[in-house]
Order: C-alpha cells, then structure tokens, then sequence
C-alpha cells in the first residue's frame, strides 16, 4: 500500500473547508497523513479503516476525528468490485489549534477535543443523525454561516454519549514540510524492504547523514526512533494481514520481516495488547 504525506490546501481567507467526496472499490486506497485536524463522516460505503495501528471495521454513519500527521485510510469491503463510498469530509488549515479561531473561552472544550484527535476519536451515538444532516447542510454554505454550521456540529460531537479512542500512538510526526521529501525516502525504503534486513547505516546513508546524526534526526522529526519506527510498521502489516486474509499466523511472521515466531508474538502483543490469533478473532 502506498503511504504518502499530503499537502491540503485551505483557500485564502478560509478557516476549513467541507466537501463531500466519494472513493469507488476500484481505487487504490492509499495510506496518508497530513497536517490539518480531519473531520470524517461515512455516509455510505462499508469496509476497513485504518487510524495509525488501528484496523476496524466500518459502515454507514462512522464518524472520526484526526489529527495532525496521523496515518489513515478509508478501505471498502472488495477492491475487486466497483463498490462505492461517500462521506463528508471538513479539513482546518495547518496549525488551526494554535491560531485565533478557537482561541476563546467558550470554545475551551472544542480545543481539547481536538488535541485528543491525535489519536483519533471514533464518534458513535445518538447525535449521529443531527451531525450527519448539519454536515450535509454545511457544504452547502459559506461564511459566517458555514462557520455557526461548524460550531453547532462540535457542540453535538461534546454532547456525544459514546467515543472511543483509536490509536495508541504516544506521539505525532512533527515533519515539515521541507522535510517531507527526505523522510518519504527513508519511509519508502522501510516499506520495501520490510520482509528484509532493514538497516539504520542504509537508511542514513540514503540522506546522505552519519548513523548517530540520522538517529537524531528522525528521532526529532518523527518522535520515534528509527527502530521504533521500523516495529510499527512490521505489527501494522502484520495486523493488516491478520485482519484481511487468511494466511498462517507463521507466514505472516516471516512476511512482515521477523524470523522468530516467539519473538513476532511478543512484540505483536506488546503493541496492540492481544496476540496474533486474539487479534484475528476480533474479525472474525
């Protein structure tokens, strides 16, 4: 699956934008990040979505929040069907949380909502029905109306009964965006080579940097180290393919690039708090 950084454009003189957009089975979904806060409400369509190392499933009326440069992707059910989704989608321009716009007190518990997007929130209950039509109302406005639309919406999400938290992610990319294009390398170097040997000197050298000075670098760009980096996205694979095909639990060991089963349940177990086969039941 292809993994890209996204750049999303809010127009000059906007605060968000709202728009109603659809994917079709056909499509290659693609696994991305980006820096704006993302408001996501499916209204039709079914499949697997994916919030850092979190695989769920979901159908109509799923609604999530996430947060700057945390990694997603919306899946239907059978890539080999021309089945369709559509949802809403509302994306704030970069660095919203610390600009004027809910830099009052009355919007206090909207900021805090915010920032616990960082490990994105899955909004469920009964304010469903009166989110989905103001959001469906929203796209067709501009101004200050979009805006009081807005308010109103995150005054249902508080008012939500039922939240869960998806990803366990203890922090946050903080790439800039002159630096998107070298951490994209070291990232597409991961992801090809993650049934091999993966090697720190190979991945500094593709920057052209010293292992220490790489070490350092990623650590500050990413907060994580370069091992921890290249773990996640073993135990993401592995759980991808856990939750979508039938494969052994021993060749998907050897697929997402360990070779000690003992050791890929171990380290499986400590990231997503269930064994390999606990995980695959929840799927089933």
């Amino acid at each position: 699956m292809e993994f890209v950084y996204d750049k999303i454009l809010v127009p000059h003189k906007h605060s968000f934008i709202a728009k109603k957009v659809g994917q079709k089975g056909i499509q290659s979904p693609r696994m991305h990040s980006h820096k704006n806060y993302e408001l996501n409400y499916v209204l039709s369509g079914a499949g697997r979505r994916i919030v850092g190392n979190n695989i769920s499933s979901f159908e109509d009326n799923d609604l999530v929040i996430i947060g700057p440069d945390l990694a997603h992707c919306w899946e239907l059910g059978d890539q080999s069907k021309n089945l369709e989704s559509t949802c809403v989608v509302i994306h704030f321009y970069e660095n919203v949380i610390n600009s004027g716009f809910f830099n009052v007190p009355e919007l206090e518990k909207v900021k805090e909502l915010l920032k616990q997007a960082n490990s994105g929130i899955w909004v469920k209950g009964k304010m469903l029905p009166q989110i989905k039509a103001r959001l469906e109302n929203l796209i067709t406005l501009d101004g200050l109306e979009s805006y009081i639309e807005l308010l109103q919406i995150f005054n249902l999400v508080l008012k939500s009964d039922d939240i869960e938290y998806l990803s366990d992610n203890s922090g946050n990319p903080t790439v800039f965006s002159k630096d998107i294009d070298r951490v994209n390398k070291v990232y597409e170097y991961v992801f090809k080579n993650i049934q091999n040997t993966i090697s720190l000197n190979d991945a500094a050298e593709l920057l052209c940097m010293a292992p220490g000075s790489f070490s350092r670098y990623f650590k500050r760009k990413t907060n994580k180290t370069f091992s921890q980096y290249v773990k996640s996205v073993r135990i993401g694979l592995a759980a991808k393919l856990l939750a979508e095909t039938d494969k052994q639990i021993t060749a998907i060991c050897f697929e997402s690039g360990y070779n000690n089963l003992a050791n890929f349940n171990h380290q499986f177990k400590v990231v997503m708090n269930k064994t390999p086969s606990d995980y695959r039941k929840s799927f089933r």
